[in-house]
């Protein structure tokens, strides 16, 4: 087994989003593996006494643009969910739930859920909306909708939650490399730079 890096996204995390198109390309250009890991954003905020960039008088509208113009200037499409910003429980249940049986697939699922959320503005904090974007990607839904209300679906995604906040994560994206955090979209090209240097 290679090398890996970790790479840490709430699915309704802007910045998030715009990680996720790069950050596989850019460990495997290395020799590395980015192995994901969905988390939820509230417990960092709570942790950290925090609260969502939309919610910061100022900070909020400056944000809403800068993740278009960022968007614009990578080249990728980005409209806003509706709901935005909400708790993705379901959307992190089924990549856990999918994880467990088949990485890869976890990982397309998130990719097609990004889509979903960022590209196509669909809610994700509706079940109907993951089991949609979960048969996109091949999976079974109704075998989906019944194993993310499980208890152990369910206590699967709260302890990896917890494991990320453990390990120091505290927003999305943040990536964990060679024991060195990195957190942010802006931060990618410095990720880049310490796979390629080997670090500095």
């Amino acid at each position: 087994m290679g090398k890996t890096l970790d790479f840490y996204f709430d699915f309704y995390s802007p910045y998030g989003y715009l990680a996720h198109y790069k950050i596989d390309a850019i460990a495997e250009r290395y020799g590395y593996q980015a192995h994901w890991h969905a988390i939820l954003l509230g417990p960092a905020f709570k942790a950290v006494g925090s609260k969502p960039l939309l919610d910061i008088p100022m900070v909020g509208e400056y944000s809403a643009h800068d993740f278009a113009r960022t968007a614009r200037l990578e080249g990728v499409p980005f409209v806003m969910p509706a709901t935005f910003p909400g708790a993705t429980l379901a959307a992190g249940r089924a990549f856990y739930w999918l994880q467990d049986q088949d990485s890869e697939l976890a990982k397309r699922f998130a990719k097609a859920a990004y889509k979903a959320a960022f590209a196509e503005g669909r809610d994700l904090l509706q079940l109907d909306t993951i089991k949609a974007v979960a048969q996109s990607v091949g999976v079974d839904a109704k075998a989906l909708e019944t194993a993310i209300q499980t208890d152990t679906v369910k206590e699967r995604f709260k302890i990896a939650v917890q494991d990320s906040l453990a390990n120091g994560v505290f927003g999305s994206p943040f990536v964990i490399v060679d024991g060195e955090h990195f957190w942010g979209n802006d931060r990618i090209p410095q990720v880049e730079q310490w796979l390629a240097r080997g670090g500095w």
